[in-house]
């Protein structure tokens, strides 16, 4: 998101682009976000523009200078591709190379082949989490699909008894792990440490992914019992390729960026001295970008070139990996230009002046902001965002530990209760052949389970951190 100083935010509140008072400028908040959910959801308008036109709209309601809400929504655009951007790039180009090597294949196959019958929901939890920290939610759905597919039909299982668990270890990655969209434009939004915010965010998505996983799918395959829809299965990557990398290499790519920046983290707890050369090495070589373009120039050998990869195609699968992700880019991009508008606007000091006189913890405040987006716009992304915007301010006198507590509640109160304005709930509802009563009863409910479970355990945490 943008990078602004908390020394920033006070001038902004001091000086805002509009004198309005807090009613007007809770209007404005309120106009702002039900023109998004409107052009979202009833005009089927790009989330992109919906946040353009939304942001314009708040300025106006809020009563500044229309010059200056468009410069404001200009800032945040541009400060946010430039920074959470490249790390979405990154992330996608990593993702597109363990997926055409046939590498999260082997992942998968291993796993599966040193898990028994009992213990097969666990391993594809396993598998979730695993392959779903470098790709998007969306890649990983394509990518386990045919293995989910396979393996409850292989050994009979009911479809949600192995598919809850994937779809439990993706989503717990998307909404709270970066290197994906929402976590990482919320730690900047946040201005938290992204080291610590993973370390937490592993802490709490262990126990939720297990919960709403497989504790959960034996519920769900009670509720909905079917079997995997014969035309959905597609062919996998590792399947056309003559040799693929090893389970061991693979799995060490993957988590090379995490623990270079969680390495970072670690020093930067017990060194604690900013002119330290060890920490000063570490600060550059944990930074997100350094660690993910690391991964990324890794995996081209580690991945790329053991799949039998020539230079050509590991050229060609980076520049396929690209234009999916223009989309998510961009409206990462324009959320932090509404972000910006609100900020700029007097709304974020607005709020920590008006919850002064709450008597509610400011994480389950973000929580349940964050909530109320998702409901609204369907995207967990935009809540984030949107959330973290509205939030930001309340981290200013927050521990180390308690900001990165705040994103992570603001990453589980975007994931509350996907429904039929969710990209992912037809997604999920094609690919495993549901109706939308059966989706809303497994997919949805899994959905708040994770939001639920996370946002207790982050409460949990607050009180012994």
């Amino acid at each position: 998101m943008t990078h602004l100083s908390v020394e920033m935010l006070a001038a902004d509140a001091a000086e805002p682009i509009t004198t309005a008072g807090h009613a007007q400028l809770g209007i404005a908040v309120l106009a702002g976000i039900a023109v998004i959910v409107l052009l979202i959801t009833k005009f089927k308008l790009h989330a992109f523009l919906s946040l353009i036109i939304g942001s314009l709209v708040l300025g106006a309601v809020a009563g500044a200078p229309l010059d200056k809400a468009i410069a404001s929504f200009s800032t945040g655009l541009g400060t946010t591709v430039a920074g959470t951007g490249v790390l979405i790039a990154l992330g996608a180009v990593l993702g597109r190379l363990l997926a055409d090597s046939g590498g999260a294949d082997q992942i998968v196959d291993t796993i599966l082949a040193k898990s028994g019958r009992g213990a097969m929901p666990w391993a594809m939890v396993l598998i979730a989490g695993i392959v779903g920290l470098p790709i998007f939610f969306e890649v990983g759905i394509v990518l386990l699909i045919p293995v989910v597919l396979l393996v409850a039909k292989r050994g009979n299982f009911s479809l949600m008894r192995i598919g809850i668990p994937a779809l439990a270890g993706l989503s717990v990655m998307h909404g709270l792990i970066p290197p994906h969209p929402g976590p990482l434009a919320a730690i900047d939004a946040v201005k938290a440490n992204l080291g610590i915010t993973l370390a937490l965010g592993v802490v709490v998505a262990i126990p939720t992914a297990i919960l709403a996983g497989p504790v959960f799918s034996r519920y769900a395959a009670r509720w909905v019992d079917i079997q995997p829809p014969e035309k959905m299965v597609p062919e996998r990557a590792g399947d056309d390729l003559e040799k693929r990398p090893g389970f061991g290499i693979t799995v060490a790519t993957v988590l090379l960026p995490v623990v270079m920046m969680l390495a970072k983290a670690l020093v930067d707890i017990v060194v604690d001295d900013p002119e330290h050369t060890v920490q000063r090495v570490c600060d550059v070589v944990g930074s997100p970008l350094i660690a993910l373009l690391t991964a990324v120039l890794v995996a081209m050998f580690t991945l790329g070139r053991a799949a039998g990869f020539t230079r050509g195609r590991i050229a060609g699968t980076v520049e396929k990996s690209l234009g999916p992700i223009a989309g998510v880019v961009l409206i990462v991009g324009a959320g932090g230009g509404f972000k910006q508008t609100l900020v700029d606007a007097g709304v974020g000091q607005m709020i920590l002046d008006v919850s002064k006189g709450w008597n509610i913890s400011a994480l389950l405040l973000a929580w349940l902001i964050a909530v109320a987006i998702r409901l609204a716009t369907g995207s967990a992304t935009v809540a984030t965002i949107s959330a973290a915007g509205l939030v930001g301010p309340l981290a200013a006198d927050m521990s180390t530990t308690h900001a990165a507590l705040l994103v992570l509640a603001i990453g589980c109160g975007s994931l509350f209760f996907s429904h039929v304005n969710d990209a992912g709930f037809w997604l999920v509802k094609e690919y495993f052949g549901m109706s939308v009563g059966q989706t809303l009863k497994t997919w949805s409910v899994m959905e708040t389970l994770i939001s639920v479970v996370g946002i207790g355990c982050v409460l949990l945490l607050s009180l012994v951190l």
